[in-house]
């Protein structure tokens, strides 16, 4: 076996490829990394994945794989050395090494880590640990770069229809027993209506052009509060009552809830700028269905503000990918 280093004469990346057409994306996704990053006013060590990608111009057959994995690790040794940062600094950082040691017209990363936050439960005050999803992406070009942080969570969703459909049955039922109009108001507003549920995914991304603190936890807050009921891993009989019952007195399409996430940053970042970038997505996995449901809502933050107050449907709604690009 020879021992010494080769010499290669050339890059096979940097000659021409046989098809000469640009690419939008190439690099590496699924880098599996332990992070320490900061979340909650503290510092935590982290499970992640990070997505590595450039644009590709028409004259190189391919990007330098092991160049992402190293401006990666590179990155995280420098937060290893200064203390734990947050999931968007960390992506914003990686994008920058990214773009200049590729030679890129522009990059993107994103990094998706799962975080344990210790609950209680809501009557009985057990401890439980929850797991919540937090993303942080940028995009990066020569001399500029944006970035956001996101966070996904579990809920359910209890279905409106389904329940209407139920509530007109048990209205029907009464008045067929001798209840009186005013009676039959009363007992459907005191028992809970059964409907089918859904268990749920809400993901909420929040990006500013100033770079601003968004605290991760509030948008965790926001998306919990968008859906009928949070959930949780352990539940006792007290608990799953309370669980239950919040869920089938406030029930919600998966439109509902991508509504009440953009209602919801509205509601509790007022200082954001208008141009601050907002991504809710709303998954519901049916029960009495085979398929599942979606519902989505990106774009400028003030132009959501404008349609919650009256002004028509702002079109088109600026994507991700469109506003770490550049200014809006």
């Amino acid at each position: 076996m020879n021992s010494h280093p080769l010499q290669f004469s050339h890059d096979l990346q940097d000659t021409s490829p046989s098809t000469r057409i640009g690419l939008s994306r190439a690099g590496v996704t699924r880098s599996a990394k332990a992070i320490p990053l900061g979340f909650g006013g503290s510092e935590h060590y982290m499970d992640a994945t990070v997505e590595c990608v450039v644009d590709l111009d028409a004259d190189h057959k391919g990007v330098h794989m092991s160049r992402f994995e190293e401006e990666v690790n590179e990155a995280i040794d420098a937060v290893f050395s200064g203390g734990a940062v947050v999931i968007e600094a960390l992506a914003e950082q990686i994008a920058r090494r990214v773009v200049d040691r590729q030679g890129a017209i522009r990059g993107m990363v994103t990094i998706h880590a799962r975080y344990p936050v210790e609950k209680h439960t809501p009557v009985t005050g057990i401890a439980t640990q929850e797991i919540y999803g937090l993303i942080g992406t940028a995009g990066a070009r020569a001399g500029s770069s944006r970035r956001a942080v996101g966070v996904s969570a579990q809920g359910m969703n209890a279905c409106p229809c389904a329940q209407g459909l139920m509530r007109e049955q048990a209205e029907a039922a009464l008045a067929a027993d001798g209840f009186s109009p005013d009676e039959i108001g009363r007992i459907v507003a005191r028992v809970p209506i059964a409907t089918h549920n859904q268990r749920a995914r809400g993901t909420l991304l929040v990006g500013c052009p100033d770079r601003r603190n968004v605290p991760a936890d509030a948008l965790i807050e926001i998306v919990e509060d968008g859906m009928s009921s949070e959930i949780y891993e352990l539940l006792k009989r007290p608990d799953e009552l309370y669980v239950v019952d919040k869920a089938h007195r406030r029930p919600r399409f998966v439109e509902d809830s991508v509504r009440d996430m953009i209602a919801g940053v509205i509601a509790r970042f007022p200082e954001l700028p208008g141009n601050a970038f907002v991504s809710a997505h709303q998954e519901n996995f049916e029960t009495i269905h085979t398929h599942d449901v979606v519902a989505e809502r990106h774009g400028l933050l003030g132009d959501m503000r404008a349609e919650v107050a009256g002004s028509p449907h702002a079109q088109p709604h600026l994507t991700l990918t469109d506003w770490l690009d550049g200014p809006a």
